[in-house]
């Protein structure tokens, strides 16, 4: 299933989710312009290195915990991670506030990445992506709103159809992908998708979700009512 868009109106503007996706896209670019061999420099630099994190004594490895979190590995990665963030992330922003958002973002990165390296320390490969954090924008979206739709290209054997999904539905077998797909890397070796990056800032959503969201009322339903003719009260024309 590909998501097109959720059919949930938000009541403010995401300056947050906007901020996140122009500054991920911006450092792409950045890396894209690079001249060959710098930008691996650059990913090795500021990415999450596993093994540096945990056995090497260089304190600034702490801080690609954060990096990494703009950086991605190629277009579609980055195209991926930055449509899911503008579909789910302007509602989650909508109900915590820009604040509150902000922080609960990027605790779910961090989530993330202390997942990744728990399954993976000796890793030398470098991680990097926001789906980690975004993972914990959908895990917060089906706790606040599960019943939202979401519009999505279905495939149907040799068809391609719009639907109206459940946002839980959508959100669930999502999840369920990841997880089978963590076992499934389990021993793996190499680069790949962090799958336990996902399920890592995922879970650290729906914890996270009841500590940072706000009590809003939803938004106001204007209710039209049918114009009472003349001739049915009495008083004629």
């Amino acid at each position: 299933m590909i998501p097109i868009r959720d059919l949930n109106p938000t009541r403010s503007t995401p300056w947050v989710t906007w901020t996140l996706l122009l500054l991920c896209g911006l450092v792409f670019i950045w890396q894209a312009v690079l001249p060959e061999g710098l930008d691996r420099d650059f990913v090795f630099a500021h990415g999450l290195v596993p093994r540096r994190l945990v056995y090497g004594h260089d304190p600034a490895a702490a801080l690609t915990v954060l990096t990494s979190m703009f950086m991605h590995g190629g277009l579609m990665h980055v195209v991926g991670n930055l449509w899911f963030l503008r579909m789910f992330g302007d509602n989650v922003e909508d109900n915590m506030g820009p604040v509150r958002f902000a922080s609960f973002y990027l605790l779910c990165g961090v989530a993330a990445a202390v997942a990744q390296v728990a399954m993976s320390p000796a890793s030398g490969v470098p991680m990097v992506g926001a789906s980690g954090a975004i993972a914990g924008v959908l895990a917060a979206y089906l706790v606040l709103y599960p019943h939202a739709r979401v519009v999505a290209l279905v495939p149907i054997f040799i068809f391609i159809q719009f639907m109206e999904i459940p946002a839980f539905v959508f959100i669930a077998l999502w999840f369920a992908l990841q997880f089978f797909s963590g076992i499934g890397s389990l021993g793996a070796s190499g680069g790949g998708v962090a799958y336990w990056a996902h399920i890592g800032g995922f879970v650290a959503g729906l914890a996270l979700v009841f500590v940072f969201r706000t009590r809003r009322p939803a938004p106001a339903r204007v209710a039209f009512e049918r114009p009472q003719m003349p001739w049915r009260d009495g008083r004629g024309w």
